[in-house]
């Protein structure tokens, strides 16, 4: 007669505890587990194989962030998600194989902000690339929460890679007038970028756009201004499918999701942000498209659909589905 499982179960389970060693006070305490997570995901949209990876999360204080909000909401909407005020942000990279080409969708922080980013590197050697591999780096706006990460030190971490930037972005952010007219606090921004894009520049290594334009074949940027001057998404279109990368476009999904008109301190120009923000969530859900966004819960990719007044987030579904034939 054959056991039922629960029989097993239990017989494994007295049969392990009569040979286990009895632990004593006397032996040393058992290692630490990691938390580290995996900083990757894979998923393909038409010929173009896409990786999302992971630089890390960080804390980040809503309530001192987001403006243009009524009183209360901010708190209100996150409740309703179950957060506090406080939302471990992520922020997202993408590598794009294309061809021949080791295409990556921003830098990430490098060592700016804090112990628990700057995990591009690894999340990149996960998926079996090394950054000498890589070959274009497209930059959505130079904050360096997207470009820290193309410097470690005085060292170019990137140095077989061209960088594609919006002319616009390099002529606000490496414009020492621009940075003597910033109010002080800001004025840093202007030093990283300098720091981290000014090499690149220097090298050789950067190649400047301007608007609209087809970079590589089905890859084409879109100008979407008013988080920095230019802030780019940047579209992959492939045998009927179409993801557009937002970067920016949203810092708190489950605030600005519902109320597009919020805005956050880090905004050039709020009222542009905003406009582009509407406009960009309106087309999301018309064209029914994916999109990758560089601040919304990793791996960050889904589609929008209309909820009330407002958007709601609908994420990619996780799928792990890969075998090797044997």
């Amino acid at each position: 007669m054959k056991r039922t499982f629960l029989a097993a179960f239990l017989a494994a389970a007295v049969a392990t505890s009569l040979v286990a060693p009895v632990s004593s006070a006397a032996e040393a305490p058992p290692t630490k587990v990691s938390r580290y997570q995996a900083g990757y995901y894979h998923f393909k949209l038409g010929d173009f194989e896409i990786a999302a990876l992971s630089d890390g999360t960080l804390p980040i204080p809503t309530l001192k962030l987001l403006t243009n909000a009524q009183p209360g909401e901010v708190a209100s909407r996150l409740a309703d998600t179950y957060q506090t005020t406080e939302v471990d942000a992520s922020v997202n990279a993408y590598m794009i194989r294309a061809g021949d080409r080791l295409i990556l969708m921003d830098a990430g922080t490098g060592e700016l902000y804090g112990p628990t980013l700057n995990k591009l590197e690894a999340s990149l050697k996960a998926v079996g690339v090394t950054p000498e591999q890589i070959t274009d780096i497209l930059i959505t706006h130079i904050h360096t929460d997207h470009t820290g990460g193309l410097m470690d030190g005085k060292r170019i971490v990137f140095p077989n890679a061209t960088v594609h930037i919006e002319q616009k972005e390099v002529a606000y952010w490496l414009n020492p007038e621009n940075r003597a007219r910033a109010p002080e606090a800001a004025k840093k921004y202007f030093d990283e970028a300098s720091a981290k894009v000014q090499p690149y520049v220097d090298a050789g290594k950067v190649k400047t756009f301007s608007g609209a334009a087809e970079l590589f074949v089905g890859i084409r940027s879109i100008p979407a201004p008013g988080h920095t001057p230019g802030h780019t998404f940047y579209a992959l279109e492939s045998k009927g499918e179409k993801l557009v990368f937002w970067g920016d476009l949203v810092h708190v999904a489950e605030v600005q999701m519902p109320d597009p008109g919020v805005t956050i301190v880090f905004d050039v120009d709020p009222k542009a942000a905003a406009a582009t923000r509407k406009k960009a969530f309106a087309d999301a859900v018309k064209g029914r498209y994916w999109v990758a966004a560089d601040h919304i819960s990793f791996p960050g990719v889904g589609h929008l659909r209309r909820d009330g007044s407002g958007y709601r987030w609908i994420p990619m579904t996780y799928v792990n589905d890969h075998y090797e034939a044997k």
